[in-house]
């Protein structure tokens, strides 16, 4: 029997070194990409049964009962905010008790039985006071609500300039006037969205103008940045030209993470 004998090249394990070396930094890559994608906020826009609700009838539900029994103090904290003798259909939300249905079509109009509550007075269209009045709405959660009908709380710890875009943990709270279906207080994911006051035309005029003596990074709050620019007289430069590119187009922001005004 004949036997085979491979004679051993030294380069063979330069190239298996150089081909592990590629396959590690691709994997780290790949690594890299999963772990943005999974720790971005992307699954918290709306929750998942919205877009069900956009095209039919919601799941049924009881029908949520009105609380009988008010305290003396609850009660005069309403009623100096409540109207009393206008129409009952003018009232706002935290003056009445509805018996909301939510098996009704998203979207579409829908009545609902309303009274006032105690110490609350109202009147109908043809001027006579009122215990019980029906109340047309449109069938919409409140968390459904365009954004012009709600105010939300704003966060200043989290990041405006980012890849992916942060977002952070609002509890919004809809306005007075507005009736919709369900909790008036909810929680929603938003985009950060705030501003440190740092005006974008000062940044880029102090770019241009002492752009070489890092007065831009300076303003923008990135010290070392700008401490590096002083000592090198703005990269000979090179760095002036960019930073002012940059900061034209927006990519270099402030420190904080906040938007330009």
């Amino acid at each position: 029997m004949a036997t085979i004998c491979q004679i051993w090249r030294p380069d063979r394990g330069r190239y298996f070194k150089t081909y592990g070396i590629v396959i590690v930094l691709f994997m780290d890559l790949v690594l890299q990409c999963v772990n943005g994608y999974l720790t971005s906020p992307h699954v918290g826009q709306d929750p998942p049964y919205t877009r069900d609700a956009q095209h039919g009838p919601a799941f049924p539900s009881p029908v949520v009962p009105a609380s009988s029994s008010v305290s003396p103090a609850d009660e005069e904290s309403y009623t100096s905010k409540c109207p009393s003798g206008g129409l009952c259909r003018h009232l706002p939300p935290d003056c009445i008790h509805c018996n909301y249905q939510h098996n009704c079509t998203y979207g579409k109009p829908a009545s609902f039985t309303c009274k006032p509550k105690k110490g609350v007075h109202c009147i109908g269209e043809s001027g006579q006071a009122q215990d019980n009045f029906s109340l047309t709405i449109t069938c919409q959660f409140c968390w459904q609500l365009d954004p012009s009908q709600y105010r939300c709380s704003n966060s200043t710890n989290c990041m405006t300039v980012s890849c992916p875009r942060k977002r952070y943990n609002a509890t919004c709270d809809v306005l007075g006037h507005v009736h919709c279906l369900g909790k008036r207080r909810f929680q929603k994911r938003l985009f950060c969205n705030w501003t440190g006051g740092y005006k974008w035309s000062t940044a880029l005029a102090l770019s241009i103008t002492l752009g070489g003596f890092g007065a831009d990074r300076f303003y923008l709050g990135q010290w070392r940045e700008g401490l590096g620019k002083l000592f090198s007289f703005g990269g000979l430069g090179i760095w002036t030209l960019i930073d002012v590119l940059l900061i034209g187009v927006g990519y270099v922001g402030p420190a904080d993470g906040s938007l330009y005004i």
